[in-house]
């Protein structure tokens, strides 16, 4: 069980907070002034560490247990409904994107954003079709057989089921490979698009969705537990 990563998540999230404060200083009129490009250069380096040092968390916790990380309990049930394979969908970005820039995007930038999207909706139905087939193969021989016999299996045949059910988290740890990349990649190439000034308030912009949605979550999975007490004292 990836033991270490709820306590390493909390304390990520904390680290989200402060950034997203720095974000938001940046984004005010005198902070964006052309001689702030190089600071601006500066916290973008940091936001984007910030982001890998998640990434090589998880997908260490990925190795140690895949199936914990598709539904993590140390999210809200609200955060859990909005997952795809085990993190945000990659074309959430977009809304978030415009919501944040609105009208000062060049026609240029918008034409290479639309592309982007483009590609990226394209990808996720490739990883979405990945994940199909490997959950789908979970219900075809041998796995099935050997789980349906599974009570009365012979010492072969629990080490050919041993070795069928590593091969689907092996397959299950590879989609979720591939989605990670996909978003790493998608904001990325979001980022190259924008200049300094407005890639810091981009981020901010997803910072503050972040964190909207695990504070509405928590509130509502608080409220949740409340009901329930008050149902079953």
């Amino acid at each position: 069980m990836a033991q270490a990563f709820p306590a390493f998540y909390e304390g990520w999230m904390m680290n989200h907070q402060n950034l997203l404060e720095k974000l938001l200083s940046f984004s005010s009129l005198d902070a964006l002034a052309d001689d702030k490009n190089d600071k601006c250069q500066d916290l973008l380096a940091e936001v984007l560490a910030h982001y890998q040092q998640y990434y090589e968390e998880k997908t260490r916790a990925v190795n140690k247990n895949v199936f914990l990380m598709l539904s993590p309990p140390w999210l809200s049930s609200y955060e859990r409904a909005l997952l795809w394979i085990s993190d945000f969908i990659p074309t959430t970005l977009f809304p978030l994107i415009d919501n944040s820039l609105g009208e000062d995007l060049a026609d240029e930038q918008r034409e290479r954003i639309q592309v982007i999207r483009a590609e990226t909706r394209r990808l996720e139905k490739e990883v979405e079709q990945a994940m199909a087939a490997v959950q789908e193969s979970i219900a075809a021989p041998p796995i099935f057989d050997l789980l349906r016999r599974h009570e009365r299996t012979v010492d072969g045949e629990i080490s050919e089921l041993d070795a069928a059910m590593d091969k689907f988290k092996e397959n299950m740890m590879r989609v979720i490979e591939n989605a990670d990349a996909l978003r790493g990649s998608t904001v990325t190439k979001l980022v190259e698009i924008l200049c300094p000034v407005q890639a810091i308030k981009f981020l901010a912009g997803a910072f503050q969705f972040t964190l909207r949605v695990r504070r509405w979550g928590s509130q509502r999975d608080a409220q949740s537990s409340r009901i329930t007490r008050d149902v079953h004292p």
